[in-house]
């Protein structure tokens, strides 16, 4: 018999005819430079306008400083969530199988599909002076939720929920619980198993959905500002605050505005640099997990 060697579906090559292949690929560079670059260019080239001095005197604002450490609360507070619920959804998905599974699987997409506003209007309506819950009071203690940080932890929670979830589920099923069984069976007790075998597993995945969650979280506004008031130097975030100084009169607020717009750019591009790591990171793995399997098959 004669041995068949099958082509990687990577190295095939198709060789579609040149009025086919131009034409796609002029429309995607000007597309992508008409939505993308052209509006990025035109934010950092607004926030420099009137020199660097406006731009350092935008970020050293004590609103704009406070904006910043709220946003970075909320981001951590929503990544740490999330990270707990995607790592519990995810294993849950694709190790187990209980009733509900489906709807399960469904909701955890529906923060993509409702709106960010609509969002923050649920959390009003239930944690709002006038809402179904209210403000908690404890005693002698009231905790605020609505204009207050917990809503916008809460807010910001929301909008984020798949992006860890989605992230780790396709991994958890492709690498299967082969490995985690094997140490099960070798006295590996249920933390051991994590820390040693599925966490080193799923690192490159964990880490790609968790930035990408961050990503999200800085830079949400609508739900934010439904639950925060827009209390200048009490509850606003760095995206709130933008909007409020390009709302204001005058060319040297217009310039800050572009000058905090330029900071959320750059944090912006630095996540695309990491993104872009953590992908081919994890296709390697991915790989190197299909290489494994192969002669096991055969």
């Amino acid at each position: 018999m004669t041995a068949t060697t099958i082509t990687p579906a990577h190295k095939i090559v198709r060789h579609d005819p040149w009025y086919v292949r131009v034409p796609l690929i002029a429309f995607a560079v000007l597309f992508l430079g008409i939505m993308v670059i052209g509006p990025l260019v035109n934010v950092f080239t607004q926030g420099f306008a009137l020199g660097v001095g406006v731009v350092a005197s935008a970020m050293q604002h004590p609103d704009a400083v406070h904006a910043l450490k709220l946003t970075l609360i909320a981001s951590v507070c929503a990544v740490v969530g999330n990270l707990t619920f995607g790592l519990a959804a995810a294993w849950s998905i694709a190790r187990f199988r209980f009733p509900g599974k489906v709807v399960l699987n469904s909701l955890i997409d529906l923060p993509f599909s409702v709106s960010p506003v609509i969002a923050g209007l649920i959390f009003v309506l239930i944690f709002g002076a006038y809402g179904f819950v209210g403000p908690l009071v404890f005693g002698e203690t009231r905790i605020d939720i609505i204009f207050a940080l917990p809503g916008i932890m809460l807010a910001t929670t929301f909008v984020t929920v798949p992006f860890i979830a989605r992230e780790l589920i396709p991994v958890m099923e492709a690498l299967g619980p082969e490995e985690e069984e094997a140490a099960r069976t070798l006295g590996a007790s249920a933390w051991q198993m994590f820390w040693r075998v599925t966490l080193p597993n799923i690192k490159w995945g964990l880490l790609y959905g968790v930035l990408l969650c961050n990503a999200r979280a800085i830079g949400e506004f609508g739900a934010v500002s439904v639950v925060s008031g827009k209390l200048a130097g009490r509850t606003d975030t760095l995206p709130i605050h933008i909007e409020k100084l390009y709302q204001g009169f005058g060319a040297v607020q217009t310039a800050s505005a572009f000058a905090i717009a330029a900071l959320l750019c750059g944090l912006a591009l630095l996540t695309l640099l990491i993104k872009t790591f953590l992908e081919w990171k994890s296709k390697q793995q991915l790989c190197e997990v299909a290489k494994t399997e192969m002669p096991m098959a055969a």
